[in-house]
């Protein structure tokens, strides 16, 4: 009987790793030895071989592609009763988690080995970034001067997927760090514990419910996202300020660290904000995720306070204190006699004190431990932040400066970045909404009676003047639409939670499907109805939101820099950018462009677009923000960050970004904290080297990159048309789509708080990017991230001379981080592709000919986009440049390929059903959802 621990050896025997690999793969071979136990005896040896067979016979399916294979495996996965199925998909998935959680800590050892090794910084690293701008001759007035204006957020976003309980997240952070103590030396005794405690929560994981099956709100969502604060955020982000000051000392040479105090690297949330095409969300949603968000930090700001009280034991009657730490002393309420030369316990007890007081102003509903006695809430962050300070500088006035590191400058630095709010909260609805309201606003007030209908120029004149005078449209004796009233109120929740929770909470207003100038006038009207925008006794008007316009589809990127250049010559959005710092945002969506018109063509007409705005934008002498809209797919602007900054054209970062990360990619990228500290590192790192590096110089680099841009175009005009043609004019692809991927089940089992699709419909046109792109990663064509390649590079070498354009390809390669980075991500989406398990999905299809028919041709389209890559590339091997990513994708096939299997079985088996709701069985609803949750794990990035 081999068992999951053979699972690596037998995908891979025909590659040996290098010996630095050797501890994953018995990392692996660990975790998947202890599943077997577990499931040996949790469920028996029976149930254990039914695992082992399928297993194996899905390997032997995948190498030999064998069509007796197929049919064995169909016939061994039909007979399995319902209870059987959920078994074997609960022990794939969690092996699919398991092999995470080993991945992680082999890069976290790698990456310690490096260091303890002396090696030099590497690609990604703060230090590798500082030695290449000090290389450059940037000096550090410069580097000092980036920190001080720049603004780099991620953005955390719900994602249906990315449902895990937090009693599953706490079990796999366990796991994570007994995995860890293996590699430190541990006697006999202690490493017979140390297995005994894994097959503890392993065993603890296998008899938890994995997954939440009442319909997830918006509440879970936002305590989802809550979980990865405190598991890495809360300490990680103030930690890595404090070593980017370091790294910056040691590499230009300076004795004391350099003082950053603007808080530079802040969070951002739309979970409770962005309600567009979400009816889930509304005011009372804003108000409980700045409730939530509020009682987070201030438990963080609350635990940290009593620890310091605990630290620093330091008496008067051994050293002197600064006058104002005393007089914080002396304002506590602590008064007893035992801490009476005791000024800093005192002063944190006040702290405290204080801390609590605002908790419960902000909405907290239970402090653990109770102050000692009664005090004034802070009026703000800034004021505790301040109170903080004066402890560090009594410190370092008193030869005990050294105490202040880490605790206590953490908890100001902290104090400094999240504030009372956490993390800043996105306003975001679609322009049409916007629009319905505002028509019937003004007929309502017995104005323009057809707003809706008006011509643009019209509308902006309208808008125009409405903004230009200080009486509303709205009156509250009239009785308005539900939506209407619904909207406006979320307008006033706004300007409570930053009356509340301060300016910070909430500064963005994003607008979906902006299209027109009207549709960011427009916000600034609802805003003056709701008191965000006001006018002064001067003339001037000030807004207490940016307008953000979020441009989405293929039409819509190539509008953006005529939009913004118009809608910034109004004098009264010069005045309001003006007051914003000359910054003005824009965002740009990836995951609709990409629906819209393919993934080469997206990535061109987004490159496109930022190039067209860095140029509006310098004649306007406005500092262009981007906020970048990506998703966990390479088709929806996945892949990796600091590949994807660096491959921005020059001019668009200049230390100022935003980007979301939702789905998988916040469990993969932030579920550890030492793996989040790095990929956060990443994300400065990046910011940091597009900002800063000088662009290469003269004018045959500028003609070189002309002629690659060029080339772009014909490329992305061929794709575009083989994209379109395929998914919006071939009869039968969208019965296709719905058939041959799991798109009707991830719509129906309600796996987030958002509809799949904007309206009630099966048009592709309809559906949301997110759903659609996740629907072809579970079936593992992954065609958003490759569709259309083969084709456009084919027709475009044809239609010249072979040899020349091939080269002139790899000349792009070599010398575009775009183009480079374009290739790369595909490379990865094309490695995870599988003809084989997608076949199985086809065979959902009842209709042959349409089945055959529509698979044949992306099987053609696949295999001719594997030829145009290894063309450019050179190689057959796909991530030859990426060897350990490569292992790690091939690593996963031997439990992610029976998922596939199990899947298509239970989608079968659910759809035999749904003709007769009566016999609909919520162990199949349990095993799918079961089943997609562990083929995301195992890609990684599909969401």
């Amino acid at each position: 009987m081999v068992n999951f621990a053979s699972a690596t050896d037998e995908q891979n025997n025909e590659t040996t790793a290098s010996d630095k690999d050797a501890p994953l793969k018995e990392d692996i071979r660990l975790l998947g030895r202890l599943l077997g136990d577990v499931l040996r005896e949790q469920e028996g040896e029976e149930v254990f071989a039914v695992v082992e067979t399928i297993r194996q016979t899905a390997v032997r399916f995948r190498r030999e592609a064998d069509a007796g294979a197929a049919k064995e495996l169909d016939g061994m996965l039909k007979i399995l009763t319902r209870e059987q199925t959920i078994t074997v998909v609960r022990a794939f998935s969690y092996f699919s988690h398991l092999a995470n959680i080993a991945e992680d800590q082999h890069h976290i050892r790698r990456r310690r080995a490096h260091l303890l090794a002396g090696s030099a910084p590497k690609r990604g690293s703060i230090g590798h970034a500082l030695a290449k701008l000090k290389e450059a001759g940037v000096d550090k007035d410069t580097v000092d001067g980036f920190f001080h204006d720049a603004l780099i957020s991620p953005v955390l976003t719900a994602h249906p997927t990315e449902v895990q309980r937090k009693s599953i997240l706490d079990a796999e952070h366990d796991i994570a760090r007994l995995l860890a103590e293996r590699d430190l030396p541990l006697t006999p005794r202690e490493r017979a514990a140390n297995l005994h405690m894994l097959r503890v929560r392993i065993a603890t994981l296998w008899q938890t419910r994995m997954l939440r099956y009442t319909k997830l709100t918006v509440a879970d969502e936002i305590e989802n996202a809550l979980s990865y604060y405190r598991i890495t955020f809360l300490r990680e982000v103030p930690g890595l300020y404090d070593d980017i000051e370091d790294d910056i000392a040691t590499l230009y040479g300076t004795e004391q660290p350099s003082q950053i105090r603007a808080p530079y690297l802040q969070m951002g949330s739309w979970i409770g904000g962005d309600r567009d095409g979400n009816p889930n969300v509304n005011a009372g949603t804003m108000q409980h995720a700045l409730q939530r968000h509020a009682t987070t930090i201030i438990d963080f700001y609350l635990d940290e306070a009593h620890a310091l009280g605990a630290d620093l034991s330091i008496s008067t009657l051994m050293v002197s204190c600064s006058p104002e730490l005393q007089a914080l002393a002396d304002a506590s309420p602590d008064q007893s006699d035992h801490r009476a030369d005791e000024p800093y316990r005192r002063a944190l007890i006040g702290i405290y004190a204080r801390l609590a007081a605002t908790a419960r102003a902000l909405g907290a509903a239970n402090i653990l431990r109770k102050e000692v006695g009664h005090a004034e809430p802070y009026a703000d962050a800034t004021a505790f932040s301040a109170d903080l300070q004066v402890l560090i500088a009594s410190l370092e006035a008193n030869h005990a400066g050294m105490l202040a590191r880490p605790r206590l400058t953490t908890l100001k630095r902290a104090a400094d970045v999240f504030g009372f709010h956490l993390a800043s909260l996105d306003m975001r609805q679609s322009s049409d909404v916007h629009e319905r309201v505002l028509a019937e606003l003004f007929a309502r007030a017995g104005g323009e009676p057809a707003y809706a209908s008006l011509d643009e120029d019209a509308k902006v004149k309208l808008l125009l003047a409405e903004l230009a005078q200080p009486r509303l449209l709205y009156s509250p004796y009239i009785e308005y639409s539900p939506e209407t009233q619904s909207e406006l109120s979320i307008f006033r929740a706004g300007r409570e939670i930053r009356q509340r929770y301060g300016a910070r909470a909430i500064r963005n207003y994003i607008i979906s499907h902006t299209e027109t100038v009207s549709d960011l006038l427009e916000v600034l009207v609802l805003q003056q109805e709701t008191g965000l925008l006001r006018q002064g006794a001067d003339g001037s008007t000030t807004a207490d939101l940016m307008v953000i316009p979020l441009f989405e589809t293929i039409p819509d990127l190539q509008r953006a820099a005529g939009i913004m250049e118009e809608v910034m010559a109004l004098p009264l959005v010069k005045g309001l950018v003006e007051q914003q710092g000359r910054i003005q945002e824009v965002m740009l969506g990836y995951s609709d462009s990409n629906k819209d018109g393919g993934f080469l063509t997206s990535n061109w007409e987004l490159y496109k677009a930022e190039i067209a705005l860095i140029d509006v934008f310098a004649k306007a002498g406005v500092k262009l923000r981007l906020f970048h809209g990506r998703g966990g797919t390479v088709g929806r602007g996945g892949g990796p960050s600091y590949e994807a900054i660096l491959a921005q054209p020059k001019g668009t970062v200049n230390g100022q970004i935003r980007l979301t990360e939702q789905g998988e990619i916040i469990a993969s990228k932030f579920s550890n904290a030492e793996i989040g500290r790095r990929n956060l590192e990443r994300l400065v790192a990046a910011t940091l080297e597009a900002s800063l590096l000088p662009p290469p110089a003269g004018a045959a680099q500028q003609e070189q990159l002309a002629g690659f841009e060029a080339v772009m175009a014909e490329i992305s005009s061929l794709a575009y048309k083989a994209y379109r043609n395929l998914v919006y004019e071939t009869p039968g692809f969208t019965d296709y789509f719905f058939a041959a991927t799991p798109i009707a089940e991830i719509a129906e089992l309600n796996l987030g708080s958002r509809p799949a699709s904007r309206k009630s419909t099966k048009r592709i046109e309809d559906l949301r990017a997110i759903p659609w792109g996740f629907s072809w990663g579970q079936c593992r064509l992954l065609l958003p991230g490759w569709y259309g390649f083969g084709s456009a590079i084919g027709q475009w070498i044809a239609a010249g001379e072979r040899e020349q354009r091939i080269a002139q390809l790899r000349d792009m390669v070599a010398h575009w981080p775009f183009f480079a980075t374009l290739l790369s991500n595909m490379d990865m989406v094309l490695a995870k592709t599988d003809l084989a398990i997608a076949s199985r999905y086809a065979e959902l299809v009842a209709d042959q000919e349409l089945r055959e028919r529509i698979f044949r041709r992306i099987g053609e389209e696949y295999r001719h986009t594997l030829e145009c890559l290894e063309s450019i590339t050179g190689t057959t091997e796909r991530l030859a440049g990426n060897p350990l990513l490569a292992r790690s994708i091939t690593n996963r096939f031997a439990y992610l390929d029976p998922l596939n299997h199990l899947q298509v079985e239970l989608i079968k088996r659910h759809r035999a059903l749904s003709s007769d709701p009566d016999k609909a069985d919520p162990r199949v609803h349990r095993g799918i959802h079961l089943s997609i949750n562990g083929v995301a794990a195992g890609l990684r990035n599909t969401g």
